[in-house]
């Protein structure tokens, strides 16, 4: 591989890994994800929608810690472009 192709890619693929995350908590939680007694976010939200007029937090929490997660790996991305890629490093 060509040495200048390792940072696009490495980057390529955190937001690949964030994408598969969310994925897999849609696919969950509309069922046709990985089974109901494997615990997921995705089934976690799905089991507490039963309960969401009396505990609004089972659905709310997973699914903040859901997106903070995703958007902890996109921050992740963005950090390793600007110290990986020579176009991003900054002049003083």
């Amino acid at each position: 591989m060509l040495p200048n192709t390792y940072a696009p890619l490495i980057v390529q693929g955190t937001y690949i890994f964030a994408a598969a995350i969310l994925t897999e908590a849609v696919l969950s939680f509309l069922g046709a994800g990985i089974p109901p007694e494997t615990p997921s976010w995705g089934n976690v939200m799905a089991e507490g929608r039963v309960y969401f007029q009396m505990l609004p937090g089972l659905i709310l929490y997973p699914g903040l810690l859901l997106s903070l997660t995703v958007l902890s790996v996109n921050i992740l991305g963005d950090a390793l472009r600007d110290a990986l890629d020579p176009r991003f490093s900054r002049r003083f």
